[in-house]
């Protein structure tokens, strides 16, 4: 007998990080030619952990080079249908945002030009995520994480090495 179930796709993955300040502020990334701020994300390679790509990503769209050490994983989660989003979060002092540099390109269809896949980059607090970034991503962040708990582990986590 034929199964009429139907077959489901392999969801990719993309992993990223949480760069938050002990001010319940995260790093946003603007998205070039859209409207959306996103993180610091994007999808794995071939061999590679999804600490590591989600290091990798945000060093080509920020320019800052994370310690692994200081990530915290917040596990996989359904992030649209056919992608899966494993995050990490990472506590962060607050650095100039007008010094992050995204060398990540792509080649845009109306000009032909490389351009960066951010072109922005600021702190927001976490009540802003709603009205910043796509859906899918408020979602995540607003209900399936508690953003504010992630920033009491780091800052407790911080503080415990100091003692």
């Amino acid at each position: 007998m034929l199964d009429r179930m139907p077959l489901r796709r392999r969801r990719t993955l993309s992993c990223g990080i949480v760069v938050v300040l002990a001010s319940r502020e995260l790093l946003l990334c603007h998205v070039t030619g859209q409207r959306q701020w996103d993180l610091p994300k994007g999808g794995i390679q071939a061999g590679e952990t999804p600490c590591d790509a989600a290091l990798r990503e945000t060093h080509e769209e920020t320019g800052l080079q994370l310690p692994s050490a200081a990530l915290l994983d917040l596990g996989r989660h359904d992030y649209t249908a056919s992608k899966d989003l494993h995050l990490f979060a990472c506590l962060s002092e607050r650095l100039d945002p007008r010094g992050f540099e995204c060398t990540s390109l792509f080649v845009d269809r109306r000009s032909g030009r490389s351009r960066p896949e951010m072109d922005g980059f600021g702190w927001f607090t976490f009540d802003r995520i709603g009205a910043l970034c796509a859906p899918p991503l408020a979602r995540l962040l607003g209900r399936a994480i508690d953003l504010e708990r992630v920033v009491a582990d780091l800052v407790g986590g911080r503080e415990a090495l100091a003692a």
